[in-house]
């Protein structure tokens, strides 16, 4: 099975996309997308799958400039991976052949911080749901440690981005069938962080060779 597009060619994509939207000369094309809804009514082939945040301020097809049908994308608050999203990407990159699977965490994310808070003075109050958002985070920061005079600012910068290394890492390693993808179809997952402040997507794990 081969996708429309290749990993390599999809980052490009989502790339010059997010240049658009940090410069300011991305625009959504009303009439196209209203004639897409139709050619996308009985089938869709989204180019790139997007595990991201569920955080308001960080919506993927915004920040990459793209369009209906453009991107298969999977938000949970802290972007944890759990069998429901490994499932929905297993999914997407098996029937519609997107070929590459970005974990997108972001600046300042609550949920991390929650789970640095726990970390350091466990709550007995928090609801099971909530708890299972931040215990899903957790293992992930069991190597982030603040160096001496580091601000919470630092600390939770480097959080953020070993949560995103976390579930990337899961991704490649803890499903048979992305597994499968990666090793026979191309499949690649890669890590990526959005600056709330600045609106760049920096890329930073997994990336593919240019």
């Amino acid at each position: 099975m081969t996708g429309l597009v290749s990993a390599a060619e999809a980052l490009e994509r989502l790339r010059d996309g997010n240049c658009r939207f940090v410069a300011g000369t991305g625009a959504r094309d009303l009439a196209l997308e209203h004639r897409r809804r139709r050619e996308f009514a009985r089938n869709q082939a989204p180019f790139a799958i997007v595990l991201g945040c569920s955080d308001s301020r960080v919506p993927a097809e915004t920040v990459f400039d793209q369009g209906l049908g453009d991107l298969f994308v999977i938000r949970v608050a802290g972007n944890i991976v759990a069998p429901s999203q490994v499932g929905s990407i297993e999914f997407a990159a098996d029937r519609f052949g997107a070929r590459l699977v970005v974990v997108m965490g972001h600046s300042q994310c609550g949920a991390v911080q929650a789970s640095l808070e726990e970390r350091e003075q466990p709550s007995d109050n928090r609801s099971p749901n909530l708890g299972f958002i931040v215990n899903s985070i957790l293992p992930g920061l069991e190597a982030v440690h603040a160096a001496p005079g580091e601000s919470p600012e630092a600390l939770l910068h480097k959080a953020v981005r070993a949560n995103i290394r976390a579930s990337a890492d899961y991704l490649r390693h803890g499903s048979r069938i992305l597994e499968q993808l990666i090793r026979e179809h191309g499949l690649r997952v890669v890590g990526a962080e959005y600056s709330l402040e600045t609106g760049v997507v920096d890329f930073f794990d997994g990336l593919i060779d240019r």
